[in-house]
C-alpha cells in the first residue's frame, strides 16, 4: 500500500473514532470508559500519522 494511501485511511479512523466520541458524549450518561478508550485509539492513531508523514 502506497504511504499517502495508508495516511488517508489512518486519518479516515482517525475521524471515525471522532465521531464515535462525539456521539458517545451526547447521551444523557454516556459510558465514560468507552470514551476514555476511543481517546486513546485516536491519539496513538495521530501519533502514528504524525510518525509517518514526511518532513
Amino acid at each position: 500500500m502506497a504511504l499517502s494511501a495508508h495516511l488517508e485511511q489512518l486519518n479516515n479512523k482517525h475521524a471515525q473514532l471522532d465521531t464515535q466520541i462525539e456521539k458517545e458524549l451526547k447521551h444523557p450518561a454516556p459510558d465514560t470508559i468507552l470514551v476514555t478508550e476511543l481517546k486513546k485509539q485516536k491519539l496513538q492513531l495521530k501519533q502514528k500519522i504524525a510518525e509517518m508523514r514526511p518532513g
